[in-house]
């Protein structure tokens, strides 16, 4: 298995996955620039394991990238810039790296005839729906520039099976949350904050409404995709578990024992998508059953970040 930024918050937890759910595991190896959001720690319990490889590389460099892919069997793509508010700050980097990025380790897969190649993409894509759920067959109409490079790199995913006949497959998942997750999404941002004895910094009114999968869960379905997927087919990957941003402030401040009078309204962000739903029926045909209800997950989360303040600080 070759997993582009295995360092990060999603890519580790499926890592994690690999080494403790799949039998007869002969290699892993993380392919990993190691920019801000990636953490040798997040691998620090297999960083001993004989079957685990690190190579600190960049999926824009092609030639490197190629030379590190040979050898291996399936491509798990996950490397990519993911946060929305650096994309309307600056979104030169998600272009390069999710576009051009992509690019290359289809490429690269195409070459080196790897057998199955996963691209980790978003439910963003499918832009904000007012109500019901995107299938796979949605129309996208992405909104931040995050959203458009994500959805750019789809299509030419699609267009690696279609022409090259490339074993590629597309999952899009909505937010994850878990361990190992940077201190820029919501729910740490919201942790780390109250921590601090900070309020809430919430975006306008807060109804926002977003799709919660634990982080576990996500890898699981990856790896479903992985194993009882069709070939250049797309897969949402969702939960039903919806919470706008007032309700999710809400239930941390439960857990960490706070009350509502640390909430506050900051400006909204541009191009704030209002909703996300994903409909899953798809994957649940392969077998997919989400393993972690919110309530649960989200306590271990915060206890997670609680318990492990040397990752959280960096040190």
């Amino acid at each position: 298995y070759f997993v582009t930024g295995g360092a990060g918050f999603i890519g580790s937890n499926y890592v994690e996955y690999l080494f403790k759910q799949v039998n007869q595991l002969s290699n892993v190896t993380i392919y990993d620039n190691f920019t801000y959001a990636a953490n040798p720690k997040n691998y620090l319990e297999f960083a001993s394991d004989p079957r685990l490889t690190v190579i600190r590389g960049d999926i824009c460099d092609a030639n490197e990238l190629e030379n590190a892919m040979a050898g291996h069997d399936y491509v798990v793509h996950f490397a990519a810039e993911s946060h929305v508010d650096r994309s309307i700050d600056n979104a030169s980097d998600f272009v390069k790296t999710n576009i051009l990025g992509t690019f290359n380790v289809l490429e690269a897969s195409r070459k080196l005839g790897i057998k199955t190649m996963i691209h980790v993409s978003t439910d963003e894509v499918y832009g904000s729906l007012p109500e019901g759920s995107a299938d796979e067959t949605y129309p996208l109409v992405p909104n931040s520039p995050y959203a458009a490079s994500k959805a750019a790199s789809d299509l030419l995913v699609r267009s690696y099976f279609v022409t090259h006949g490339l074993d590629a497959r597309i999952t899009r998942c909505c937010n994850n949350y878990g361990k190992h997750q940077f201190p820029e999404k919501v729910i740490p941002v919201f942790i780390n904050k109250l921590i601090s004895g900070e309020n809430l910094a919430i975006y306008g009114d807060g109804e926002n409404v977003r799709e919660w999968i634990h982080v576990s869960d996500h890898a699981h379905g990856i790896h479903t995709v992985l194993e009882k997927g069709i070939p250049g087919e797309i897969y949402n990957i969702g939960t039903g578990s919806y919470l706008s941003n007032n309700d999710l402030a809400s239930k941390i401040l439960s857990v960490m024992g706070m009350n509502e009078s640390m909430k506050s309204y900051v400006t909204d962000r541009q191009g704030h998508d209002f909703r996300y739903s994903l409909d899953s029926r798809k994957i649940e045909s392969l077998g997919f059953e989400i393993g972690v209800s919110f309530k649960l997950g989200l306590e271990e989360t915060i206890k997670w970040y609680l318990y492990n303040p040397s990752w959280w600080g960096g040190d």
